[in-house]
């Protein structure tokens, strides 16, 4: 119902090993890797400051701060857009309304058809669920046709111009002979990419104001780096980066110690294969334990406790990761193609595993935002009525179908210092959502 019927074989997540599937990632690839990244960096740092702000004016309401910002840097990065007010614009609801629709689909026993196959085959007007599917995807489609479009029309608007904002649906345009992908292809791509980055990194973010809260000598470890590498005259940016290794651990981290995917999408086995004297067919449906895997104890001593010293060497630099990580040195983002190491105790089938294609665009964000809110802020633990603090709970989560997040909790959040309002105004702008192609 999800990969065929809702989104019309056009989600890549979803897509079968093959040619259509190295299509769309080459395009994706070329949209969200290293290289291309970099593009993305001045709207993140913009953001960052917008965030401290809406922060600092509206402490309360950090959770609902969190996901404007992570919304409006995704539809940003896709569609070139400049800030969003807030996270229930219409455009950031209809695209979650998508994605919650996809997700509820693949949850087991939702769907008959997911259990008999052949179901697929019942002619529409026997088929209720797959009328409304259908017409779903029409009305999806649409949508992210129109956001394509605009993108397109705005390219020939400045054409003479010689100036815009990197955006992936640009690059899709420009390079249409290149990825060959038609229209609808291209406009679900580009559409896919918003809905699967706003909310996973909305939710990671979460993950570390909880970390911050219940650990304040790490919050402190990382101000004291910031303070010696920045000092407190200007914003942290993407230039520090080198030089603020412990943000960059507090970012591995976050997203091992609560990955806000703790279970990885199905795949399918791409040959036979043996794990420990089990026999697994070609062909084989396998899900992976991203939580256990983040939680090996032979790897991950005190697995529960937030310590970003783990990623560190003796000298304070990040350490080697381990082995098929990708460099990451945890399994959030997904796996390599090979076997992990023997101790592990955890199928990893050969070729069914693939990386997250959005994973650098992401880590910089998470970068620059807790870099920024670190410099910025002091996130403590609230008080009552009593005046004890008030210790938000480690394990209680809202699960909201693939994505985990922990329910928002009351804490404390205050200028570090009395120039920080000051600064973060100086390279703030009035927040409008004007398209960056104007």
């Amino acid at each position: 119902m999800g990969s065929e019927i809702l989104t019309g074989g056009m989600l890549i997540a979803f897509l079968a090993y093959g040619d259509f599937w190295r299509k769309m990632r080459r395009a994706a690839h070329e949209g969200f890797n290293v290289r291309a990244s970099t593009s993305y960096q001045p709207l993140q740092e913009k953001e960052s400051a917008l965030l401290v702000s809406h922060m600092l004016q509206d402490p309360n309401g950090w959770d609902d701060h969190l996901k404007r910002s992570a919304a409006s840097t995704v539809l940003s990065a896709v569609y070139g857009w400049l800030p969003i007010d807030s996270s229930a614009d219409s455009l950031v609801g209809r695209i979650n309304e998508m994605m919650h629709r996809v997700v509820q689909a693949c949850l087991p026993g939702a769907f008959l058809v997911e259990i008999f196959p052949s179901m697929l085959y019942l002619p529409d007007w026997m088929a209720t669920w797959k009328r409304k599917g259908k017409d779903f995807f029409r009305k999806d489609t649409a949508m992210f046709e129109e956001l394509l479009d605009d993108v397109r029309n705005k390219m020939v608007n400045i054409q003479n111009s010689g100036s815009s904002t990197p955006c992936f649906a640009a690059s899709l345009l420009e390079g249409e002979k290149k990825f060959m992908l038609n229209n609808q292809e291209a406009a679900w791509l580009a559409g896919t990419m918003f809905g699967a980055g706003a909310e996973t990194t909305a939710a990671a973010l979460s993950v570390f104001m909880l970390a911050m809260t219940l650990y304040p000598d790490v919050m402190h470890c990382a101000q004291a780096q910031l303070d010696a590498v920045i000092g407190r005259g200007r914003l942290p940016t993407f230039d520090d980066r080198p030089n603020l290794p412990y943000i960059e651990a507090m970012v591995k981290e976050i997203l091992r110690w609560r990955p806000v995917g703790p279970v990885g999408l199905p795949r399918r086995s791409m040959q036979d294969d043996w794990y420990k004297g089990y026999f697994i067919p070609k062909g084989t449906i396998v899900v992976y334990n991203t939580w256990a895997m983040n939680r090996d104890p032979k790897y991950f001593p005190d697995y529960d406790e937030f310590r970003p010293e783990r990623y560190l060497d003796s000298s304070g630099q990040l350490a080697e990761a381990i082995s098929d990580t990708h460099s990451l040195g945890h399994f959030t983002y997904g796996t390599g193609r090979r076997y992990l190491r023997p101790a592990f105790t955890y199928i990893h089938i050969k070729g069914f595993a693939r990386i997250c294609m959005g994973k650098d665009v992401a880590n910089q964000a998470l970068f620059i935002d807790i870099a920024t809110l670190l410099w910025a802020v002091n996130i403590e633990k609230a008080r009552d009525k009593n005046g004890e603090h008030i210790i938000p709970s480690r394990t209680d989560c809202l699960d909201e179908g693939l994505v985990v997040r922990p329910v928002p909790f009351r804490c404390n959040i205050t200028a570090r210092f009395i120039e920080v309002p000051s600064i973060i105004a100086a390279v703030t702008v009035p927040l409008a959502r004007i398209d960056s192609y104007n």
